[in-house]
């Protein structure tokens, strides 16, 4: 049928702004979006043209749209019936389109918009969509049209050779080409915020790799096995990142007992963006990322996340900083993280954490507790034990001075 999808329409988001570097952006979002197609169930292609993308293939259209929204840097994501770019062929695609979306939702309003990048293409995209609109107001009986808020829009583009139809405009995840803002180390826990925190991080352009702090050998693996799957998930969004895992259990015990108290859970914190920073150079990572937000715990004030961030050098940034925690939530369900994140665990911060917090660690304090522990020497310690997975695949290896340990 000449109105049936055959291929999809992608939209480019951000890309379309960036001026004379474009190019750069546009290159790295396509290298993307054939790596997202590369592991799927037959071949597929990809055509491209001024801020749009065209793919197809031999696989389910429902796939390949589902796949393609999942690439950041699409704003839009349309199924279209590809057809020759004669008046005839793309009127009966158009009214085709119309009649199936009418046996879909009776009593619709429809418009018609034309784009017309062959521009000699004998009417303008004006005069084309009005003769549209009139036939198909001809062929199903005065179909009311709405030109400002239509139940549905038909878009047809129109090129040399081939123009597309479509009537269904799918949401993109819009934001930059991941790495094309460079890399980051995600800090990444069992729990709602973090893996929100990296997604946000890659929709900035940020390629991300994930570094997971367990309590072992005090606490069992649960957090690391749910580490493991929300990696995995997130790198559905991303060529695969690499996930670093740290036994922080013992360095816990020592912070402990070099009289840390209150100040436990902020100099967990210090130890870890300490390492997470050495680490993050080692993987070439420019910046941390963490799921911090502003007043939700006693460790998430402005204080403490200042003396978070004054061990650590690399830039520490927090995309959810302002977001309540039910936005978090939701985000995280949109995501598909949330049914991991929901499954019981041990939290190596809740490891030897006192009753009560101080929303304000003072830093002579802090320093004082770090100096009787040698601090640099336990975070040389700490990096001689980590291991590295691939999450998402079946090979592992070992980081630096690390044995290999077998998949999660």
């Amino acid at each position: 049928m000449p109105g049936t999808p055959d291929c999809v329409l992608l939209k480019h988001g951000e890309v379309y702004l960036k001026g004379g570097n474009r190019h750069m952006f546009t290159h790295r979002l396509l290298d993307n979006l054939r790596h997202a197609l590369d592991d799927m169930d037959g071949p597929t292609w990809v055509r491209t043209s001024r801020n749009v993308t065209v793919i197809g293939g031999d696989v389910p259209l429902d796939a390949l749209t589902a796949r393609a929204r999942q690439v950041i840097g699409f704003n839009a994501v349309e199924p279209a019936a590809r057809v020759p770019s004669t008046e005839e062929e793309i009127t009966a695609a158009v009214l085709d389109a119309l009649g199936t979306a009418r046996a879909e939702r009776p009593g619709i309003s429809f418009a018609v918009r034309v784009k017309r990048r062959d521009k000699s293409f004998p009417m303008t995209g004006t005069e084309f969509a009005r003769v549209l609109g009139a036939r198909a107001q001809e062929a199903h009986d005065g179909l009311p049209v709405n030109l400002s808020r239509p139940d549905v829009r038909v878009s047809v583009e129109i090129d040399r050779d081939v123009s597309y139809v479509s009537w269904r405009r799918l949401p993109g995840l819009s934001g930059l080409p991941v790495g094309s803002s460079g890399r980051a180390l995600a800090l990444l826990s069992g729990g709602y915020d973090s893996p929100v925190a990296a997604h946000r991080a890659m929709r900035r352009g940020l390629r991300c790799d994930y570094v997971h702090f367990t309590g072992a050998p005090y606490t069992n693996p649960a957090s690391l096995y749910k580490a493991y799957a929300l990696a995995r998930e997130l790198n559905r969004y991303q060529p695969g990142g690499r996930m670093y895992v740290v036994a922080l259990g013992k360095a816990q015990k020592q912070l402990a007992l070099a009289g840390a108290d209150r100040l436990q859970v902020v100099a967990q914190r210090r130890l870890m963006v300490r390492t997470a920073s050495a680490l993050a150079r080692r993987a070439r990572a420019e910046a941390l990322v963490t799921g911090d937000s502003l007043g939700q715990v006693a460790s998430q004030t402005v204080a403490n996340m200042a003396a978070v961030d004054e061990a650590a050098t690399l830039p520490v940034l927090r995309p959810l900083l302002g977001w309540e925690k039910q936005e978090i939530i939701d985000e995280a369900r949109t995501l598909g993280t949330a049914e991991i994140s929901v499954l019981p665990d041990e939290d190596c911060c809740q490891l030897l954490a006192p009753p009560r917090v101080t929303t304000r660690a003072p830093m002579r304090e802090l320093r004082t507790v770090e100096r009787r522990l040698e601090i640099d020497e336990l975070v040389e310690e700490l990096l001689s034990g980590v291991q590295v997975l691939r999450p998402g695949r079946d090979v592992t290896e070992g980081a630096e001075g690390a044995e290999a340990v077998p998949s999660v």
